[in-house]
């Protein structure tokens, strides 16, 4: 089904009678003003699954707002590709935004920092606020996984109103 995520009105029209909803949004890394782009898709999405009344959301982040030291995100490390940095910023103002909803059973998932194509296993880790390391390296997941990771917790939430992660 296409739409407007902008079209506040015309998003909650399609939302209704929905169960749940998985905002998976981004405006596209090639925007120049993702991060604005992104945070005002984001408000709509809030906004048209509340006046939908849906109860379940779930919403798909990025690792940048994981943390890797105490008050330290690795979005704010100096390492941090500054090409994804704008993006970045704006799945972290979703997560502070969501992170002040108290109406909605939401989850926001985290990806690890290399979510690469892979074979769906079904076997990874769950974490927390935390980037989740391998060893001396990042974690990683499949795009696969991660659906699965998803669905996961739509059908038997374990992340009401927190955010986590997911990795190998």
């Amino acid at each position: 089904m296409a739409g407007d995520v902008y079209d506040t009105a015309a998003l909650t029209r399609t939302l209704t009678d929905h169960d749940a909803v998985i905002h998976a949004f981004n405006p596209g890394w090639g925007q120049a003003n993702i991060r604005e782009l992104f945070i005002q898709g984001t408000r709509s999405i809030y906004a048209a699954v509340k006046q939908a009344g849906v109860k379940r959301l779930l919403v798909v982040g990025g690792a940048g707002s994981l943390y890797v030291a105490p008050n330290l995100q690795l979005l704010d490390t100096p390492d941090f590709p500054a090409a994804y940095k704008e993006g970045a910023e704006g799945a972290r103002q979703a997560l502070n935004l969501i992170q002040g909803e108290n109406t909605l059973d939401w989850s926001f998932i985290s990806p690890p920092a290399l979510l690469q194509p892979g074979e769906r296993s079904g076997q990874f880790r769950l974490g927390g606020d935390q980037l989740l390391m391998n060893g001396e390296a990042p974690a990683s997941i499949s795009v696969a996984d991660l659906a699965v990771a998803i669905i996961d917790e739509l059908e038997r939430p374990q992340h009401i109103r927190q955010r986590f992660t997911v990795g190998y």
